[in-house]
């Protein structure tokens, strides 16, 4: 028997729409990093890029279990002494609703050459407006 290698000539990319209204941070993160490595697909090659493009819409919507909407913190360092910077999670939605996900996604994806061409696929909105209906996504089920 011969063994199968995807050869980036032959990667099909589709579309797909998820709504995250009222879903899990950390679930839907997950859900959207497998699809945008193409885990899914039974031709997977860890070294061909052969993920689908993701839009998300309603991003506002997204909830998180717990108290970590005041207790997950969000860190960030300007390089300089003393430039430790914090967030909390409620205090970054308040100011950009879409960067949470984002930033769940982009952390659970391989840190490798993939990750960023993986994340250029990665479209999100925090309205239920979108600019693909031309691409016709497909919409995933909860």
């Amino acid at each position: 028997m011969k063994t199968f290698v995807l050869k980036k000539e032959d990667v099909t990319r589709n579309w797909h729409l998820i709504d995250a209204q009222g879903q899990v941070l950390g679930r839907l993160a997950s859900r959207v990093a497998l699809l945008l490595m193409g885990k899914y697909k039974p031709m997977f090659t860890p070294h061909v890029d052969a993920g689908d493009h993701v839009v998300v819409v309603n991003a506002k919507g997204i909830r998180v279990t717990g108290k970590k909407l005041t207790d997950k913190i969000y860190y960030h360092h300007s390089f300089y002494p003393g430039g430790l910077k914090q967030r909390t999670y409620q205090q970054v939605v308040e100011r950009f609703p879409t960067r949470p996900l984002e930033l769940a996604v982009k952390r659970m994806l391989p840190k490798n050459r993939h990750q960023s061409r993986r994340m250029q696929r990665f479209h999100i909105y925090s309205g239920p407006e979108h600019k693909h209906q031309a691409q016709n996504p497909t919409p995933l089920e909860s």
